[in-house]
């Protein structure tokens, strides 16, 4: 599985550090990944639609009204018109810069984009384009670096970093600081994912679905956008004009949503927070449910949350599990019963099916009715596929992973078959 977030490692060894003496000021040399910028301006002009842009690094997926979103991390968004799940029609691709994370009202798509929030219209497919814009609402985030070099110093009055260049960089220090290049400690990018018979386009009603991976959701009009230590409050009472309303601070690592009628549940990687959001615009505090450190994606269905931990991310730990916690009390969350996986990341439910991306060790399928007893009622397994997340909406599973989109259909249990697959140009 390609890494969503990319630790932060001194490798000191791996380059060559010389301080040079001046008057007024000391410099450090060394070989490591110099920032390649983007300026504001030209950010908030990139908007743009192309017919011929490959899926390369697939990332969150979103599904509304017979079309399914797919995120080229940091790139866009590819848009495909599902109406027949065994043939795709590719439809458009929105350049998007710095984009993560969507999520819809209506035919209005919420996105980031690096410091932003963008706000497009996306009733017409084949006209994609932006009707609003927040500036600089978002945490200052940089792009994973494809090695273990350092990464220089970051200006931000330059823009936005959009890649890395490895070089020799000199720097100016401080002289009372350690004769070290530092590295920069901004949080990483994501996760820190021509028809005949389309359909005519995304309807102005009803909220679509995302993965298990989310950072965005969408409670009535409010929007919901998560970093990793503060939970943002949206008013999009006017969709095309989002109204900053408040900030709430759940603690530190919060990493995915999960939505239901009246209740916010938030991955972390030290446990579950639980808030009200019967009033959408002031989500109150219920709880917290404490786990070992680690990633960890969070679904409900009814009185239970199932949990994923997993190793080998910047969020420690190591444990590789499937908890399953009873939150019929919400002020009293109690753990029913915890499964060893392999390397579980997204996952989803439908009635008693349980789907879980369990990393390298691919898509599994269990009968989930009995709660204490689901690892012995695995029902499907395709190991072939590094996966990634999941939706299952209408016995049709829509799964991305390292190598694409794959969408299965499970109406028949003794017989879930593939349907289609978009796959990762070579």
């Amino acid at each position: 599985m390609k890494a969503k977030i990319i630790p932060i490692i001194p490798l000191f060894t791996l380059f060559t550090l010389f301080l040079v003496s001046c008057e007024d000021a000391t410099y450090r040399v060394y070989t490591g990944n110099a920032p390649v910028y983007m300026t504001y301006a030209d950010l908030r002009e990139a908007v743009a639609l192309d017919q011929n842009v490959p899926l390369k690094n697939p990332g969150k997926i979103y599904f509304k009204d017979n079309y399914i979103f797919i995120v080229e991390e940091l790139k866009g968004i590819h848009v495909f018109d599902n109406s027949n799940p065994s043939s795709p029609i590719k439809k458009t691709f929105v350049k998007l810069p710095g984009v993560v994370d969507i999520s819809i009202s209506g035919y209005i798509m919420y996105a980031d984009s690096f410091v932003d929030l963008v706000v497009l219209d996306v009733q017409d497919v084949n006209n994609i384009h932006e009707t609003g814009r927040v500036k600089e609402i978002l945490p200052y985030t940089v792009p994973p670096t494809e090695n273990d070099l350092p990464k220089g110093y970051i200006d931000k009055d330059q823009g936005v970093v959009i890649a890395w260049e490895v070089k020799k960089i000199r720097e100016r220090v401080d002289t009372q600081f350690e004769p070290y290049p530092i590295f920069w400690d901004g949080r990483m990018f994501a996760e820190l994912m021509n028809s005949s018979g389309a359909s005519s386009g995304v309807s102005g009603s009803g909220v679509g679905v995302g993965g298990s991976m989310a950072r965005f959701g969408i409670k009535d009009n409010v929007l919901y956008v998560l970093d990793q230590s503060t939970l943002k409050v949206f008013d999009i009472s006017t969709k095309t004009n989002p109204v900053k309303h408040n900030d709430i601070y759940p603690g530190w690592g919060v990493e995915t949503m999960f939505l239901t009628d009246k209740t916010m549940f938030l991955g972390t990687t030290t446990g579950m927070v639980v808030y009200d959001i019967s009033v959408p615009l002031s989500p109150q505090s219920r709880t917290f449910f404490s786990h070992a450190r680690s990633c960890d994606p969070v679904i409900v269905d009814d009185t239970l949350a199932y949990i994923t931990l997993r190793t080998g991310t910047n969020c420690g730990g190591s444990s590789n599990t499937l908890s399953v916690v009873n939150v019929k009390n919400l002020n009293s969350p109690k753990l029913v019963s915890i499964y060893p996986m392999n390397n579980p990341h997204g996952l989803g439910k439908d009635g008693d099916l349980l789907f879980i991306c369990d990393g390298s060790a691919g898509l599994k399928v269990y009968n989930a009715s009995d709660p204490k007893n689901i690892s012995s009622h695995l029902i499907f397994t395709y190991p072939n596929i590094n996966t990634y997340d999941v939706i299952p909406i209408g016995n049709v599973l829509v799964l991305i992973g390292d190598d694409g989109l794959y969408q299965y259909d499970y109406s028949n249990l003794q017989s879930i078959k593939l349907l289609s697959s978009i796959l990762v140009a070579p």
